[in-house]
């Protein structure tokens, strides 16, 4: 059986709700966003976040969707383990997939890392279960993206339940462990799955939308498929992201760069595509258009000074890696450097996401509201540079835009 509908909420369920301050019609979805490594500052979120509930996110959640290290977070969360269970084995699948390929590098003989390690790992962990046996277990819905670049489309690997412990889903019937490699499998980094590579090459790092657009259209009810488990007015998302890795450049740099010309825009375009489109799928959720049917609450940070100063500052950083042991004293050659295989940034990732934790409780958050400025609809934690001045300057001077460099 799915979770109980609306008005029939179990007792712990009922208080993890008023805790939360999710009214009692809703349907909560939980969408995980990619980017390696840094999940370990999600898992953070998620821990705080059960404290909160009261219960673990795979009783609280009607639906988990995750793309790559997301993905691989949901598979965990649907097959019935805590965020602190999930953490123990997080260390040692992500210590896995990051394995040096023989001969392997990035930008020479691609890809640097195998999977072989990882893929025994996951054997270990979640078995030979498919999509569909895994959500039986916990009565969860699930969502996890990959490419598909034979298709040349983002695929959906989906399973839901309706009230009568049906379930639907083109691909309910896969190994869940293949869908969590598939969402994972990003070029450069690892092998394509055959014809699958990471679900955050494209647009839907961030799988809000994904998972607000197939439970509202592919979930249903009733036997005609003509009513949905998920009306849009009565869900609560939740988002979580992992850390935005800026690569913030000087407008005086942009044409004398530092290092290897093509590895700097190789890395800027795996890094800022992903990026922009979760910020148009931010922007969208928040819009005057959305705000009063979805409530929508993101919890996000940049990884820069700026951002990084707004959290409580604590002292435990190793002082000989990041020349301070202070978390304000990061600078932005370290921070904006995070790579999403760089595993000895994991205990930075960590702290960040440790103290992050506690900004969202101290702050009176709670996890309860989106962590936004409500006029602005920006994300508290993210930093924005911008130079309205500058730009307005130089785009409407002949002068400047013929003597800069063609």
């Amino acid at each position: 059986m799915a979770k109980p509908f609306s008005g029939q909420l179990s007792a712990e369920r009922k208080i993890a709700f008023e805790r939360l301050g999710i009214p009692s019609t809703n349907r909560l979805i939980l969408t995980l966003d990619g980017g390696g490594m840094r999940g370990i500052l999600t898992i953070q979120l998620l821990k705080q976040l059960e404290a909160v509930a009261g219960i673990p996110c795979y009783q609280l959640f009607d639906m988990v969707a995750g793309t790559s290290t997301g993905g691989i977070i949901a598979g965990l969360i649907v097959t019935g383990h805590s965020a602190a269970e999930i953490e123990k084995m997080y260390e040692e699948l992500v210590a896995q997939v990051f394995e040096h390929r023989m001969f392997g590098a990035r930008f020479i003989n691609p890809p640097a890392y195998t999977k072989a390690h990882y893929r025994k790992l996951l054997r270990d962990v979640v078995g030979d279960l498919t999509i569909q046996q895994a959500c039986e277990r916990t009565q969860t819905d699930l969502l996890i993206t990959a490419k598909d670049m034979s298709a040349a489309e983002e695929t959906f690997f989906t399973c839901f339940c309706d009230d009568n412990a049906q379930y639907s889903g083109t691909y309910k019937d896969v190994l869940l462990r293949a869908v969590m490699e598939a969402t994972m499998s990003a070029p450069t980094y690892f092998y394509p799955l055959e014809r699958f590579v990471d679900g955050g090459t494209t647009t839907y790092n961030n799988p809000s939308l994904a998972a607000l657009m197939e439970a509202v259209s592919y979930s249903r009810t009733d036997k005609d498929f003509t009513k949905s488990d998920y009306q849009l007015t009565h869900i609560t998302l939740f988002s979580f992201g992992t850390g935005v890795a800026r690569q913030f450049i000087k407008p005086e740099s942009t044409v004398d760069l530092k290092g290897i010309d093509l590895k700097f825009w190789l890395n800027w375009l795996m890094t800022e595509t992903g990026q922009d489109a979760s910020a148009m799928q931010i922007d969208t959720l928040r819009s005057p258009m959305f705000t009063p049917l979805v409530d929508y609450r993101r919890f996000q940070i940049s990884l820069d000074p700026e951002a990084i100063k707004k959290l409580p500052n604590i002292d435990g950083l190793n002082e000989k890696k990041y020349g301070s042991k202070w978390l304000h004293d990061l600078t932005e050659e370290v921070l904006r450097n995070i790579d999403m295989a760089d595993i000895s940034r994991f205990d930075l990732m960590r702290l960040i996401g440790q103290q992050m934790a506690t900004f969202i409780m101290d702050s009176g958050n709670g996890f309860k509201a989106d962590l936004v400025y409500e006029k602005r609809r920006r994300d508290i934690l993210v930093t924005a540079f911008g130079d309205i001045v500058r730009i307005k300057k130089q785009m409407s001077t002949v002068e400047w835009l013929d003597e800069f460099i063609a």
